[in-house]
């Protein structure tokens, strides 16, 4: 394989992925390096950043979705970009191997240094009927057609008749209870209140909720007396939520089991079942020759820099969902690792951008740390929980809360542009409240063109008149039509 010729033939940092890593790091050193005689080259499947703790306000209709991504394009404008995977990485040789998102032949990028910034996936179980049914919120992607789904189901509910079929469509099961979960259970919950307000032939009691946990509290990020509140608040709103219950499949019907004993829990039917239990690295990891821990990250020093058991890997780092960064706080993951969050992703690219710099001259490195500031989220509208670490532990419920989370989140967007775009987006929403306009056909956005462009059939040509009376081979004429006959023959003549 041939390095394209497209590629800058210069000493190259290598960015895998285009997460809050990859984007941070390409914005703070595509400058330096490329006064330095350098290019930063960011690799990534997608044209854009995802802002991830957005996800649920672009299912929930309070965000437009293109706000809540950050172009590649459009912010790294001195930085090489592909828009590929990187399926494999020798760094013995300093070559890292990108399959073209156009399908294309796969090609060879020569680097100095490389960071690794692949950032995490949806974790998944083998269960029955998941792959199928199921759908994340780990994407953009999966935000919209969350949010489209909804509407769609409440809609489609409100004209049919069976009751069977109506109580499948309106009800709604969110599996995993950490803060993705929660906060896309609550704004589903938001957004299918307003459009049943809209909807005369839909009432509210119709339309059914459920939150189904495997461990016995919910948000592990939250004291144990706030997460309490929280499970109140879902069942003030008519949300059921089930703890220390499982999904056991998913084919046909959902069928959940206690735990630990795994008895039969509950069954019943449902057209929207999302999945938010967990993430994990980005498996393609797996295919680099650098060393991992037993959860498949990067292992890493806190200065960033990937290192094993024989020592520092020279020109190679890591940050994010994709490595096992030490928290020095001490207050990290039971391993001893940073949470994997945005707070921490975003902190830590700025530290690795500075350190990767700082090495070129020989400076000395600084270690990450970072104390949690705390968690924040939003339940939709007006509500929200916080626990925030400034000077001690604020604990907040409420309209306080949603504030905090979007005073936090708004400030944390990546670029001024997206920030204006956010905020901007809220203030209209305040006056004209959310939109719960439904876009159709997404999937499939040719079927109205196709429709037109495909001639209609002919129709069928009509049936040609029964012959009067009966008998084989004879025919009997009608006294009109005979005298019709004789006239034109007598004219003939």
């Amino acid at each position: 394989m041939a390095t394209t010729p497209e590629l800058q033939d210069r000493p190259r940092v290598l960015v895998v992925g285009g997460g809050y890593v990859g984007l941070y790091v390409a914005l703070k050193l595509q400058k330096k390096i490329a006064n330095a005689g350098g290019i930063v080259t960011l690799v990534d499947p997608l044209p854009y950043m995802t802002y991830q703790p957005f996800l649920p306000e672009v299912a929930g209709g309070n965000i437009e979705a293109r706000h809540a991504v950050v172009s590649h394009r459009q912010h790294l404008k001195q930085t090489e970009l592909i828009q590929g995977r990187v399926t494999s990485i020798d760094h013995a040789n300093r070559t890292a191997v990108v399959a073209p998102a156009d399908g294309g032949a796969h090609f060879e990028v020569p680097y100095f240094d490389v960071v690794m910034a692949a950032g995490a996936i949806t974790r998944t179980f083998p269960i029955k009927g998941l792959a199928d049914k199921g759908i994340g919120l780990k994407t953009i992607e999966e935000a919209v057609a969350l949010r489209n789904k909804v509407l769609e189901r409440i809609e489609v509910a409100s004209t049919m008749t069976d009751p069977a079929a109506r109580a499948r469509a309106l009800t709604f099961v969110v599996v995993g209870g950490g803060f993705a979960g929660i906060e896309c259970i609550t704004e589903m919950e938001d957004l299918a209140r307003a459009a049943v307000r809209n909807n005369p032939r839909i009432k509210q009691e119709e339309v059914r909720f459920v939150l189904v946990e495997a461990m016995g509290r919910i948000m592990p990020e939250v004291t144990a007396k706030q997460a309490e509140w929280v499970v109140e608040h879902l069942r003030s709103r008519g949300i059921e939520v089930l703890l220390n219950t499982s999904l056991d499949n998913a084919e046909g019907s959902l069928k959940l089991i206690n735990l630990p004993d795994k008895t039969p829990a509950q069954e019943f039917e449902t057209d929207t079942l999302v999945w938010t239990a967990g993430v994990q690295a980005n498996p393609m990891v797996r295919s680099t020759d650098f060393p991992l821990e037993p959860r498949g990250r990067v292992r890493v020093l806190p200065d960033l820099r990937v290192a094993g058991d024989e020592g520092i890997i020279d020109n190679a780092w890591a940050a994010g969902d994709v490595a096992a960064v030490p928290d020095l706080t001490g207050k990290g993951l039971p391993d001893g690792t940073c949470v994997p969050n945005a707070q921490h992703a975003l902190r830590q690219a700025k530290r690795l951008a500075k350190n990767l710099w700082a090495s070129r001259w020989d400076k000395p490195l600084k270690d990450y740390k970072h104390k949690n500031l705390g968690a924040v989220a939003g339940f939709g509208q007006w509500k929200g929980v916080a626990n925030i670490n400034l000077v001690g532990s604020i604990g907040l419920k409420g309209a306080l809360a949603w504030l905090a989370h979007r005073g936090y989140h708004g400030m944390a967007m990546p670029t001024f542009e997206r920030k204006f775009r956010v905020i901007f987006n809220w203030i209209i929403s305040f006056f004209t409240g959310r939109d719960t306009t439904q876009l159709m056909d997404l999937d499939n956005p040719r079927g109205a063109f196709v429709a037109a462009a495909t001639p209609a059939p002919k129709p069928a040509a009509a049936p040609a008149p029964a012959p009067v009376g009966s008998g084989s081979g004879s025919s009997v004429t009608s006294p009109a039509a005979a005298e019709a006959k004789e006239t034109v023959s007598a004219k003939a003549k």
